[in-house]
């Protein structure tokens, strides 16, 4: 019997679904143009439905053009030709770009051991998600959507929602930005952000002076753009000012990009003397310095320590990419740029070529969230869960892994510096063993580090924590035969 096969499944409406049904039918030829559709009563009695829902279901078809609905008749299908389908077969290899291969050679999700279920991770530094204050946020959403939702369901302008760029004005000069003469541009994260910097002011073969390990995103993305990555090695109390310098007196046509506060991988946080120094070196050699504000709400202990940006005072060098995303919400995507106002102008023309702008619904529920009070309570819970596990972790580490230095100040992870022993040897062995990290050479500009390797604590419990590390710690002593 025709129309015997239909079976409703899932939680979709019963008018789509029937829809879908005979619009699969009648584009496959099997019911053709002229031919009646069975009467409303007749098919929900077939399809055990009420009449509305095949009424529903019609009324749409129509609209899609695919009936005809002629009162006190029934219904038609329309002059719809079903086509016989053909079979094309074009070589896309031979049509990808040298860039698209690269961007594959660099994808670590490709090419990287990858989590299995059961395993224990110590590759992310995402924010640990059981945090999330979700009522909040949907009251904020609530909230924000019964004000507005007309206006934010549709095009939004690339600068920004108005009321958050309002809101990061205000946030930066209460952390001693001085805002005169600067814009914010509200981008898709920091990889949008750092994308978008480096179209703008860089050509393929230009220099980027960043520190020697750094953020191996921001690398990939530094190898995209064909630049020449001049790494300045890290020590224990942060970036070599003496190699800065020289690399600087070197460079033509660079720039400078850092991570000044919980660097990463390191976890270093840059101290005042030694940005102040910084900054002088990037103004003395007339160099645009781009500043990561990577993670700097998660200051455990001590004063808090002004960003490169507001230390510039009303000066235009620092290039500021700012988000949330390691403290809140890192599914929303939303990061910003805060540069000089003449800079902001071509980096905004350059956004909206490319997505014409962040989403107005993610951003007008995250700053009504933020406005509330919420953030505060939250970050007061976060700072100090994650004070707990950062030294726990530390202790840990300490105890149960044989390594030359344990680096960091805070943060979502350790960076481990073992004795002369190959860090991808240990990850096969901790592998086997369900454990898995990030190996440290991913970090090193020169493809060195072979011998460190960084671990994600944001979203692993303590004791976790310490049969991961134990694992780990195993490994080592097996590898060294210790």
């Amino acid at each position: 019997m025709r129309y015997a096969d239909f079976e409703l499944v899932g939680n979709r409406p019963a008018y789509l679904q029937i829809k879908d049904y005979l619009a699969t039918l009648i584009l496959k030829g099997l019911l053709q143009k002229g031919e009646r559709l069975p009467a409303t009563r007749e098919l929900s009695l077939l399809f055990q439905v009420s009449r509305n829902t095949i009424v529903q279901a019609y009324q749409v078809l129509e609209v899609d053009n695919l009936i005809e609905i002629i009162k006190g008749q029934g219904a038609f299908v329309t002059g719809y030709r079903a086509l016989e389908e053909t079979r094309s077969n074009l070589d896309w290899e031979n049509l990808i770009t040298e860039a698209a291969r690269q961007a594959v050679s660099l994808d670590l999700e490709k090419h990287e051991l990858k989590w299995e279920r059961g395993m224990i991770s110590f590759k992310s530094i995402a924010p640990d998600q059981t945090l999330f204050d979700v009522t909040e946020f949907k009251k904020a959403f609530l909230n924000r959507i019964t004000l507005e939702g007309e206006k934010l369901l549709n095009y939004g302008y690339a600068r920004g929602y108005r009321p958050f760029l309002e809101y990061l004005e205000q946030y930066l000069q209460h952390k001693g930005v001085n805002t005169n003469g600067k814009e914010i541009l509200i981008t898709n994260g920091f990889t949008e952000a750092l994308n978008l910097i480096l179209r703008v002011i860089t050509r393929p073969g230009d220099q980027i002076i960043c520190e020697n390990p750094t953020h191996n995103t921001a690398l990939k993305i530094m190898k995209l753009f064909g630049l020449e990555i001049c790494g300045v090695p890290m020590r224990p109390e942060g970036i070599d000012l003496a190699i800065l310098e020289q690399t600087l007196v070197r460079s033509q046509r660079a720039v400078g990009y850092l991570i000044p506060s919980y660097h990463n991988p390191t976890g270093l946080v840059m101290t005042p003397e030694k940005r102040l120094a910084v900054l002088e070196l990037f103004q003395k050699y007339q160099t645009p310095l781009i500043e990561d504000g990577f993670n700097e709400e998660l200051r455990y202990s001590g004063a808090h320590v002004a960003s490169l940006l507001a230390l510039d005072g009303t000066g235009n060098q620092v290039v500021y990419l700012g988000s949330f995303s390691k403290i809140l919400f890192p599914g929303l995507r939303i990061g910003w740029i805060v540069a000089d106002h003449q800079l902001i102008s071509y980096l905004e023309s350059i956004k909206r070529s490319l997505n014409i702008h962040t989403s107005f619904l993610d951003q007008a529920v995250l700053v009504e969230y933020l406005q509330s009070g919420a953030f505060e309570k939250y970050l007061k819970k976060a700072c100090r869960v994650y004070k707990e596990k950062y030294e726990t972790a530390v202790n840990l580490a300490r105890e149960l892994i044989p390594a030359r230095r344990i680096w960091g100040e805070g943060g979502l992870h350790l960076w481990i510096e073992l004795e002369e022993l190959d860090a991808r040897a240990v990850l096969a062995k901790c592998y086997q063993r369900g454990v898995v990290f990030m190996p440290g050479d991913l970090f090193f500009t020169d493809n060195s580090g072979q011998n460190t390797f960084r671990l994600g604590i944001s979203r692993v419990d303590a004791q976790t924590m310490r049969v991961g590390f134990q694992i780990i710690g195993e490994a080592i002593r097996e590898l060294l035969d210790l």
